[in-house]
């Protein structure tokens, strides 16, 4: 959000249902999302791709769609092995996005 504001530009959200994740913890997740930028009084747009795609092509194919002037994905925590080797999809997207990547680890 910082960085949107920042740039005054409008985001759009995607969202990808994990494995195994029930539908009504992912609704919960995203109203708590939305709440949180219409406090900030962002502009945004909020899609939910298929399940079953490849989660970096989606990314990457919305970037391109939208004219993405930034693309920001989220890190999650590795042991210390998986460390040394980024996840598949943030290296896909590091490496094919048509805009700069920020990657960012959760709190």
């Amino acid at each position: 959000m910082t960085e949107a504001t920042r740039r005054s530009s409008r985001l759009l959200v995607l969202v990808s249902q994990r494995r195994g994740e029930d539908t009504a913890v992912l609704e919960a997740k995203l109203d708590g999302v939305r709440s949180r930028l219409d406090e900030a009084g962002l502009g945004y747009e909020v899609r939910q791709v298929d399940r079953g795609r490849d989660v970096a092509d989606d990314l990457i194919d919305a970037a391109e769609a939208s004219d993405a002037e930034l693309i920001v994905i989220g890190l999650r925590r590795r042991s210390p092995v998986g460390k040394l080797i980024l996840g598949s999809n943030a290296q896909r997207i590091l490496l094919d996005a048509p805009t700069p990547v920020l990657a960012v680890k959760s709190a």
